[in-house]
C-alpha cells in the first residue's frame, strides 16, 4: 500500500494521472529486475493497483524455431510446462522480489523521475496548445540577458527580450500579464511563447476592459503598434446605437487609459473603421487632416494630399503616424502636400501636352485639350471611339478621325524603330513572342543583356521589375512569366529521363 500512497502524492503534487506515475515505477523496477537477472531476458513489472504487491516476471515467447534461448523457448518444451501451449504464446515464470542495492535504486529513481517528467510535459502541452491566443498573468520567476521565464502556476513560459516593451525590466517577483501566440512541444518540454508586443495582446486588453467588445458589439478590425511608442486601433460597431470610438475611450478616458498603462503610456489611437478603403485611409491618418485622395486598386496604393501645415503631422514623428496607417489599413500610403501636388499636376501637364504636340504634330491648344479630357498616351487616342474624341469642343468628327490616323502611323513608325533596334541588341524572336513583353520592353531587356529565352529565364522577379519599371507590372506577373519562360527547361529534362 505504501507503493500506491506515494503514486497518489506524486500524482497530486504534479498534477498529472496516478496512472503515469504507477506505470513509472513499473519501468523502474523492470529496469531494476534486468540489472539484476540480465538485460537480454524480457523482464516484466507490475504493481498490483488494489494491494501495492510488486510482482515481477520472465516472460518467453513460444516460437516454432529458437533464436534466442533468454527471451525464446520451442513448443515442445514449452508443452512440457503447459500443454496448451501454442506459437504466439507467453510463458510467464514469476521471479523473487529483488532487494533493491543502492545502484539499483538509484537507478530506479531516475527513471521514475524521467517518466514524471515526461508525463508533466504532456500535461502542459494538451493544457496550453489550445490556449494561443489567450492572454494570462504570472510571475517572473527568473531573468537571464533579458528573456524572463514566467511562472503561470502550472506552467513556465519564456517571454524574450525582443517580445518586452522598449524600457521595460523586470524583476524576480514581478507580477506580469502578456499574450500567448505560440506553444511547442520542444524536447525539454513544451515551449510556450509570451508577447507584450504582439497587436494582439493590445486587442486582449481592450477586450477585457471593454464589455462590448467581449459580448461582440464592437469588433476590432485592425490594431498597428509600435510597441511602447504609439498604435492604431480600428473598430466598428454592430449596434448604430453604440459609438465604437466613445465605448473604448470609456468615462473620462478610464478604459483607454487602463490599457495604456498596462502597455508603459504607449499613446493609442482609436479609429472608426470603414468598408470604404478611402474612407478608412483618412480615419487612420488622424489626427492630421486630409485634402483629397487617389486610389490605385491594383497595386493597393493610395496617394493623400495633405494641407501644406499639416504634412508633418500625417507623416508623424520619424514616419511613425503613415507608417501605422499604412499598417492598420494594409495601403501603401503617399503623402504630398496641395503645392507638392500642383506642382506635380502642373509638370505632368506639360510633359504629356509636349509628348502630343511631337507625336501628333499637333499646336499646344489641340494638346492642352486632350490633356484636359484625361489622355495620358498616344495610344489610347490610336484606339479610342471616335465620339469620345468628338465629345470634346471644337473637335469634329474630320479632326477626331485625323488624330487617330495621326497616332496610329506614329505608332507603327515607332514599333518599327524598335523593333530594328530589338533586332540590333539581338534579343531573340523567342523573347519577342512573350504577349506581355512591348517592343519598348524588349529594347530595355536587349540593352541589359538579356537576349535569349534563358536569359529572360535566368531573371528573378524583382530583377526583370528593376529593368522595365516598377509600374510595368507585378512581382507575381513578372514571375509568372518567368515561370512560363523556364517551361522548356523542365520539358526538355522530362525528355532526358525518359530517354
Amino acid at each position: 500500500m505504501e507503493l500506491l500512497q506515494v503514486a497518489d502524492a506524486v500524482a497530486r503534487e504534479k498534477n498529472i494521472d496516478k496512472e503515469h506515475v504507477l506505470e513509472a515505477m513499473e519501468e523502474a523496477i523492470k529496469k531494476a529486475g534486468r540489472s539484476k537477472y540480465g538485460h537480454e531476458h524480457d523482464i516484466r513489472a507490475r504493481i498490483d493497483r488494489k494491494s501495492g504487491d510488486i510482482h515481477l516476471m520472465r516472460y518467453l515467447e513460444v516460437v516454432e524455431t529458437v533464436e534466442d534461448e533468454a527471451t525464446q523457448i520451442s513448443v515442445a518444451q514449452a508443452k512440457r510446462k503447459r500443454p496448451d501451449a501454442k506459437i504466439g504464446d507467453f510463458l510467464i515464470d514469476p521471479l523473487p522480489p529483488i532487494d533493491f542495492g543502492r545502484i539499483a535504486a538509484q537507478t530506479a529513481k531516475q527513471v521514475i523521475v524521467q517518466k514524471v517528467r515526461e508525463a508533466e510535459r504532456d500535461r502542459q502541452f494538451d493544457e496550453y496548445k489550445d490556449r494561443m491566443g489567450d492572454i494570462v498573468n504570472g510571475l517572473v520567476k527568473r531573468v537571464e540577458y533579458g528573456n524572463v521565464t514566467v511562472d503561470l502556476g502550472r506552467a513556465e513560459a519564456v517571454l524574450r527580450r525582443d517580445e518586452c516593451l522598449p524600457r521595460e525590466h523586470f524583476k524576480n517577483g514581478d507580477r506580469v500579464r502578456a499574450y500567448i501566440y505560440d506553444v511547442r512541444r520542444e524536447p525539454r518540454g513544451p515551449q510556450i511563447f509570451l508577447s507584450r508586443t504582439h497587436p494582439a495582446f493590445m486587442a486582449g486588453l481592450f477586450k477585457q476592459e471593454v464589455p462590448e467588445i467581449y459580448d461582440g458589439i464592437i469588433e476590432i478590425k485592425a490594431v498597428a503598434r509600435d510597441p511602447g511608442s504609439r498604435a492604431k486601433i480600428a473598430v466598428i460597431s454592430n449596434d448604430s446605437a453604440i459609438d465604437p470610438v466613445g465605448a473604448c475611450v470609456g468615462m473620462r478616458g478610464s478604459r483607454v487609459q487602463a490599457v495604456v498603462g498596462e502597455l508603459q503610456g504607449e499613446k493609442i489611437d482609436i479609429i472608426p473603421w470603414n468598408r470604404d478603403a478611402a474612407t478608412f485611409v483618412v480615419n487612420a491618418l488622424a489626427p492630421a487632416e486630409v485634402a483629397k485622395v487617389v486610389l490605385d486598386e491594383e497595386t493597393k496604393r493610395i496617394e493623400v494630399v495633405v494641407p501644406d501645415d499639416q504634412l508633418s503631422l500625417a507623416i508623424g514623428r520619424r514616419g511613425q503616424n503613415v507608417r501605422l496607417a499604412s499598417m492598420l489599413t494594409g495601403w501603401d500610403i503617399d503623402i504630398m502636400t496641395e503645392q507638392e501636388e500642383s506642382d506635380r499636376r502642373t509638370e505632368e501637364f506639360k510633359t504629356r501636352s509636349q509628348m502630343f504636340i511631337e507625336a501628333l504634330d499637333v499646336d499646344d491648344v489641340i494638346a492642352h485639350l486632350l490633356v484636359a479630357e484625361g489622355f495620358t498616351s498616344v495610344e489610347e487616342i490610336a484606339y479610342v471611339e471616335t465620339d469620345e474624341l468628338t465629345s470634346i469642343d471644337a473637335f469634329d468628327e474630320d479632326v477626331a478621325e485625323e488624330l487617330r490616323e495621326r497616332a496610329r502611323n506614329f505608332l507603327e513608325e515607332q514599333n518599327s524603330r524598335l523593333e530594328n533596334r530589338r533586332r540590333e541588341l539581338g534579343v531573340t524572336d523567342e523573347v519577342a513572342a512573350i504577349d506581355a513583353l512591348t517592343a519598348p520592353m524588349l529594347v530595355k531587356l536587349g540593352e541589359k543583356g538579356v537576349k535569349t529565352l534563358d536569359d529572360f529565364a535566368d531573371l528573378a522577379g524583382d530583377e526583370l521589375i528593376e529593368i522595365l519599371g516598377k509600374d510595368a507590372m507585378t512581382e507575381d506577373e513578372a514571375n509568372e512569366l518567368i515561370m512560363a519562360a523556364r517551361a522548356h527547361w523542365f520539358a526538355d529534362e522530362e525528355s532526358g529521363a525518359d530517354a
